[in-house]
């Protein structure tokens, strides 16, 4: 029934399991004394709101399960400090496919070798049930020409969605290299 992470949580510790829990925020440096974990379970505690610089100092981690939550987007900046991350869970979340999607979606296309799960629309109604690459996609085909981004190629390459749709419920075994390839507009 933890309401808050705890305090007194040991500096070399790799496996942090908090789920089941009631933390429903997670406030600035909430891990930045245990800079050696590399596992970090958050599942199934209601977060809904987490700072920019909640994971600051998480150099180190490897998997972070954000699964069964109520998160309906990020704020830019929360998930720049996690070099390392390569698993991301995001399943169960009510995430809301508005601009405020932007960000969670575009860090997972420039950090193509995290591999996630669970990125799917669930308001507003129209949306719901879409992948959120697919309305990320759909918002800027309304948009003129001459308005699309400096990058269109990448929107193309949204594989992960049907991987994961494939793979739903196993943990990730191998990892997927993806090429980008970079035009400049103008």
């Amino acid at each position: 029934d933890l309401k808050k992470v705890p305090g007194n949580i040991p500096p070399d510790i790799v496996k942090l399991d908090l789920s089941n829990n009631k933390i429903r925020q997670l406030r600035s440096k909430e891990f930045e004394d245990v800079s050696e974990l590399k596992v970090l379970n958050l599942n199934s505690n209601g977060i809904a709101y987490i700072d920019p610089a909640a994971f600051s100092g998480l150099n180190n981690l490897e998997e972070l399960d954000l699964s069964n939550n109520s998160l309906q987007n990020f704020e830019y900046g929360v998930l720049e400090d996690l070099y390392f991350l390569k698993v991301l869970w995001l399943r169960e979340n009510p995430w809301r496919c508005d601009y405020n999607i932007h960000y969670l979606f575009y860090w997972l296309k420039h950090h193509y070798n995290v591999h996630y799960n669970g990125l799917e629309c669930k308001m507003p109604e129209e949306y719901k049930g879409w992948s959120v690459g697919k309305y990320v996609r759909s918002y800027y085909e309304e948009c003129p020409k001459d308005k699309l981004p400096v990058y269109p190629e990448t929107f193309d390459l949204d594989k992960d969605d049907e991987e994961w749709e494939r793979q739903k419920g196993q943990t990730v075994q191998t990892a997927k290299k993806h090429s980008v390839i970079v035009t400049v507009i103008g």
